[in-house]
This record gives C-alpha cells, sequence and structure tokens, in this order.
C-alpha cells in the first residue's frame, strides 16, 4: 500500500495507530525501527504536551525505551530515578521499603548516565506530559507520520467480515472529515478502547476490586527521601479507607492521589476536591511533605478497576495498552503492561509481514501472552489488597485466586502457590512479576502474613527428578531483535515451562544431576561463566526457578539420606524489602541459603 497518500479527504497508511500515548508511540518506533519502509500513521486525538495520570514506572520499561532509541533522551529529561517504594500497609503503621536496587549503588551516580550498571534496574518517575510528548516526537523522527488534534469518529468494519476495519472516519484540528484506510490497525487509545469498543469486543473485570482514584498536582512539596543525585522512592500509604500516593515528578512537581473503594466515594457523600483533602489530612507524612507546598486545584478523578478485554487481535487489528486491559495501580505496572504489550504488537506486525510463521500462531500467541500477563498482575493487585486483612483472609483470598486459575486447593495449599511461583514469566525466561522476583514475592508473603521468614519448598528435599511426562512441546514467542522466534515450552493441565532464558539452564543442569549438591554446583559454574560478577543473582534466579517448578509438578522431590540438606528461606526485611528504619542492604531477591 502506498501509505500516508494524503488527498483533501483521504489519507492511507501500512500501519494505522490510534492514539499516540506511550503505546502508540512504542509500537510506532519499532515497526519504523525494524523495517524502515513500512508507512506508519499515528492519530493522537490531542495536542500534546498534556497531563496525564500513572507516573510510576517499572525497570523493565528501560529496556524497552532502549531498543526503541530514545532512552537517553528520557534521562537527559531528568526525571527523578525510581528506586523503589516505601510502604504503610497491611496490620502494621511501620514503614517499609521496597528497593529495586541497592540503593549505595545509585548514591554515587552522575547524571545524565548510561544505560548501565545499576541504572539498570532503576525506573523514572515520570512527568507524563513530557515523557509523552518526548515519546511521540522520537516516533517521529522515527519515520512515522504524527497527526495530532485528529478524532476517530467511527469505524467502518468490512461488509463481508465484520471482524475486519475498513477504514476509520477522523475529524482533523480543521474540524475536516478524513478517511483513513491502513492495512494494519493498532488499538493504543487507552482505557477508552475506539477501536476495541466499535468491533464490540467485551471486557471483563476478573477481580472484586472496583476502586477509583483522585489526584492533583502540587508544587514545591519535600521529598520524603534523597538518595544521590534525583534518586528517591515514591510513597504508597494506607489509611485504612483507602491508600495514597506521593510521587516527585521532578525538582518542584509532585503528583498525589487517593484510591478507596467506589463505594466509599459513594457513601461519603463528599465531592471529589473534599474527599481528596480529607485523605490527604488524615496522612501525617504526607501533611508534613506538602506544608509548604502550593496545590494545582485542579482535582481530577477516574475509576481504574481492573479490566481485560475478551480478545485483543482480529482480522486485521490488535488492542495494545490499556485498550487490551487494566491492573490497579497498586503495584505501578500499568506503564510497563503498556510498553511491553505495544513491543509485542510491533512484532507480531513485522512477522505478519514477513511471512515466515503462521498468522493464526502469531495472533493467538500475541493474545495469550498478553492476556495472561495482565490477568497476573491483576491477580497480584488482589493479593496485595488481601495483605491490609488478617493472614487468614490472606490465605482465603489466594484460595480463590488459586481457584479461578483452575487449581481447587486448601487455602495454606493455595497460598504456598501463590507465593512460590503462582506468577511466572512476566519477564521472558525468568520467575516475577510487576517488579518484583519470586524473592521478593515471597518477602512480601512473610511481612503480610505476619511471619519472620517464609520456607522454601528447596528446603524440603536434597534430591530433584524432572517431571515432563504427560506435557506437550509447543511454540511459544521469544521477541528478540525485531523477530519472533518460536521457542520450545512445554504445556500441561494449563501450565507453562518455558525452555529458554534462565529455565534453560536449569533444565539443563537437572537432565545432568539429581542430587542438589551437584545442582547447585552445575549451576555456579555454569553462571559464573556465562554471566561473571552477574553470577551470583543469576544463581539465585535458578533457585527460584526450580522453586516454582515445584510448586507447579515439573520437579519431583525427594530426601536423599546420605546427602546434605540445604535451607533456602526469605525474610521480612529480605529480598526487595527491608523496614524502613533497618540499616541492613541486600541484593534483589535475595534468599538465604545455608
Amino acid at each position: 500500500m502506498k501509505s500516508n497518500e494524503e488527498t483533501s479527504s483521504h489519507l492511507c497508511a501500512d500501519v494505522v495507530i490510534v492514539g499516540g500515548g506511550p503505546a502508540g508511540s512504542t509500537a510506532g518506533c519499532l515497526l519504523k525501527k525494524y523495517m524502515p519502509h513500512l508507512e506508519v500513521l499515528i492519530l493522537e486525538k490531542a495536542i500534546f504536551p498534556r497531563d496525564h495520570v500513572g507516573e510510576s514506572q517499572l525497570p523493565m520499561i528501560g529496556r524497552v525505551l532502549r531498543e526503541m532509541g530514545c532512552w537517553e533522551k528520557c534521562e537527559a529529561a531528568g526525571f527523578p530515578i525510581k528506586v523503589g517504594a516505601t510502604y504503610r500497609w497491611g496490620n502494621s503503621d511501620e514503614l517499609w521499603d521496597f528497593n529495586f536496587v541497592d540503593p549505595d549503588e545509585v548514591e554515587s551516580l552522575a547524571r545524565p548516565a548510561e544505560y548501565a550498571g545499576a541504572r539498570v534496574s532503576t525506573a523514572w518517575q515520570v512527568d507524563r506530559a513530557i515523557y509523552d510528548e518526548i515519546l511521540l516526537n522520537h516516533a517521529q523522527e522515527m519515520g512515522c507520520v504524527v497527526r495530532q488534534q485528529h478524532l476517530v469518529s467511527m469505524t467502518a468494519l468490512d461488509d463481508s467480515n465484520p471482524d475486519r476495519i475498513d477504514h476509520l472516519c477522523v475529524r482533523n484540528e480543521a474540524g475536516d472529515d478524513l478517511q483513513v484506510r491502513g492495512k494494519y490497525y493498532v488499538d493504543a487509545s487507552g482505557g477508552i478502547g475506539v477501536l476495541r469498543k466499535a468491533i464490540g469486543i467485551n471486557v471483563d473485570s476478573p477481580t472484586s476490586l472496583q476502586n477509583v482514584a483522585f489526584w492533583d498536582y502540587w508544587e514545591n512539596a519535600e521529598w520524603a527521601v534523597e538518595i544521590g543525585v534525583g534518586g528517591t522512592r515514591v510513597q504508597v500509604l494506607s489509611i485504612g479507607t483507602g491508600w495514597l500516593w506521593f510521587i516527585p515528578l521532578g525538582p518542584t512537581r509532585t503528583s498525589i492521589g487517593f484510591v478507596c473503594p467506589a463505594s466509599y466515594y459513594k457513601s461519603s457523600g463528599q465531592s471529589p476536591e473534599e474527599l481528596y483533602q480529607w485523605a490527604i489530612s488524615q496522612e501525617p507524612r504526607v501533611t508534613e511533605l506538602t506544608k509548604n507546598a502550593t496545590q494545582r486545584g485542579e482535582v481530577e478523578a477516574t475509576k481504574d478497576w481492573s479490566f481485560l478485554a475478551d480478545r485483543l487481535t482480529g482480522d486485521n487489528w490488535l488492542l495494545a495498552g490499556e485498550s487490551a486491559g487494566f491492573a490497579d495501580p497498586i503495584l505501578a505496572g500499568g506503564m510497563m503492561l503498556t510498553h511491553t504489550s505495544a513491543r509485542h504488537a510491533a512484532y507480531t506486525i513485522l512477522e505478519l509481514e514477513r511471512a515466515k510463521h503462521d498468522p493464526k500462531w502469531l495472533k493467538s500467541q500475541y493474545d495469550q501472552v498478553q492476556r495472561r500477563r495482565i490477568n497476573q498482575h491483576i491477580r497480584f493487585a488482589d493479593f496485595w489488597y488481601a495483605g491490609n486483612g488478617q493472614f487468614t483472609d490472606l490465605e482465603q483470598h489466594s484460595s480463590q485466586i488459586a481457584k479461578e486459575s483452575g487449581l481447587n486447593m486448601r487455602p495454606k495449599e493455595a497460598f504456598r502457590w501463590l507465593s512460590t511461583g503462582g506468577f511466572a514469566d512476566d519477564l521472558q525466561g525468568a520467575v516475577g512479576i510487576g517488579g518484583v522476583d519470586l524473592g521478593g514475592v515471597k518477602s512480601l508473603a512473610a511481612r503480610f502474613g505476619g511471619k519472620e521468614n517464609l520456607g522454601w519448598e528447596l528446603s524440603k528435599y536434597n534430591s530433584f527428578k524432572l517431571q515432563l511426562n504427560a506435557a506437550r512441546k509447543i511454540a511459544t514467542p521469544y521477541l528478540q531483535d525485531g523477530q519472533v522466534i518460536p521457542a520450545m515450552s512445554f504445556e500441561r493441565a494449563g501450565r507453562m515451562l518455558p525452555s529458554y532464558g534462565m529455565f534453560n539452564v536449569v533444565l539443563n543442569v537437572l537432565s545432568k544431576h539429581s542430587e542438589l549438591d551437584e545442582i547447585m554446583g552445575e549451576i555456579q559454574t555454569v553462571c559464573r561463566k556465562k554471566y561473571g560478577n552477574q553470577a551470583p543473582l543469576h544463581e539465585m534466579i535458578c533457585y527460584q526457578i526450580m522453586e516454582s517448578m515445584l510448586a507447579d509438578g515439573w520437579v519431583i522431590g525427594k530426601v536423599n539420606k546420605k546427602r546434605p540438606m540445604r535451607k533456602f528461606s526469605s525474610s521480612a526485611i529480605s529480598g526487595n524489602f527491608k523496614a524502613n528504619e533497618d540499616e541492613l542492604t541486600t541484593r534483589i531477591g535475595t534468599a538465604s541459603v545455608e
């Protein structure tokens, strides 16, 4: 198709992207990077810059930005480095920290910095007005045609195929009506789901959480903590009826929001402004940080309960970012899910163009992978909220989550499953979710459960055997350098076991050794040879994978009385977590091994 061919009333492109936010910019950049001849048109209804909520990021976004070629541009904007978060949550008034990386590693860093070392494991807290404009401008520099103030007024479907988009009707900034045609369409319009709604795709809310959010921006609020040059932690503070976020966006600007159940807001009888001011007054830490600050005075509100689209692909369209689904913001996973789903959408279109893989496989894998990831974040948010109750409540809640996953377990069994690998593959080839690896999840489970530590299943055995019988081998997508590579995975009873990344290391070791001492020795040798000074971290990832494989039945553990036992454990102040006043510093996800 001759793209971006324009008459007074027509526009054409190979790929038409609806929405110029992070999802649209990510998809556009990667399409042009790996297939420059593609004509990509991005339609954005607003004019940038414009404010947008959702400012707190996770480290995985940095990898996508680097691939897009704009990490340095974002770093040059001077956004605060997100080292982690400080929480007041659960049954205690104690403050506790979650760190992506040892804060000492950030203290001595100069800025602007390179994407290397500690910065790979950190994120930013971004002013979305600035951040989104950087990304959209970068997409334009990459060769995308960007049309701001272009509103999609109607989506026309093919008369003979209602699952195929024929063209879009678009109104431009001058009020003229245009007809826009594309070979592929990407809905990156956010929660409003412009194309999703027009096509008639239903959404489900697989959670009992139905929260609303109220927020405003403040000037000259104090930072709760300063780490090195521009490093800090966001504040997530429970006030019983809900929770407050406190996110510095720059030297002077801070985003402060309040999240509570929609039912509480309705029963309060208060306006959004009144409820917002009341919530801030309930939190002494935020009150102190804002005592010399000035509020913008425009409280905004939105419903932010989780949802998931029934399907994400069709004949010539894909849903990306929040048009596909949304998870409660407690884990700050929204932007990460947006960037990574848009990346996968771009990769899918690239491979559809190359025609080397079965189109049905490409689309079904995009749908399955992204729906599973969104659902995992929704479940983990449910788990996190349950941590504000008693331990027995958390066990019961975990049981319900497990049941929804097709597993019938008693509460204690379900809680063990959840804390030993119920979430996996948020990062290709590793175990973890939302910036928290399995060691961190177990530490969190210990904290929410009121325990000093939480034992690992690995501690119960010293002899292990792979259990792959009745599993079928299937091709799953591994995304690398603009290509979707079919990688073998095992599937059994709805559970997946990848055979790439660090999973491949573990599978190779377990195929040669069964005794734990021999397994640990081989893992150490392989990781030192392959990862050098990063070997200890990768060794721990291997143990986390083994723990997850035990929970899912991919490995059978036994006790050999002639061999020594090893103890693995995660404490409430180890892994990613530590008490706020505690001076102990730990590596990401570290669990003790004795």
